[in-house]
């Protein structure tokens, strides 16, 4: 018994087109595996690259971002009663975000635009600038 062509070239289209999208699904699960081993990669020169006092201030960020994040959910789930108290907060969280990005990237040895500032007078500007942050924070709230 022969084959009728038309059957043929359709079985024929039919494994192509699984072929092409095993093909796409193999790819794409190479791009997830390029994608970590970058994130790998990036998180491997991070470390080792990357300054002692520069990865405190990087923790520092992060717990300040979740601060506010952990702010705001609370303000969306419970209510926003005590407003000024959220807005204290979390300007506190955001003013004291900017203030450590801004001593991370003064203190930074890569960044040129600092290269006459010491870290310590950069520092200090940090301590002040918080302290009046945080005076502004305490007469908001009353």
């Amino acid at each position: 018994m022969g084959k009728h062509p038309s059957a043929s070239s359709a079985a024929s289209s039919a494994a192509t087109a699984v072929k092409s999208v095993s093909g796409q699904l193999a790819g794409s699960s190479g791009a997830v595996g390029q994608q970590a081993d970058l994130v790998r990669r990036l998180f491997a020169a991070y470390t080792t690259t990357t300054p002692q006092s520069l990865k405190l201030i990087d923790a520092y960020l992060v717990f300040l971002m979740l601060t506010g994040v952990i702010q705001f959910v609370y303000v969306i789930l419970a209510g926003t009663y005590p407003y000024n108290s959220f807005l204290a907060g979390f300007g506190a969280s955001v003013g004291s975000f900017v203030l450590a990005a801004n001593l991370r990237s003064q203190v930074n040895p890569q960044t040129k635009d600092f290269n006459k500032l010491s870290p310590e007078r950069a520092f200090a500007d940090f301590v002040f600038a918080n302290i009046v942050l945080y005076a502004f924070v305490v007469i908001f709230l009353g």
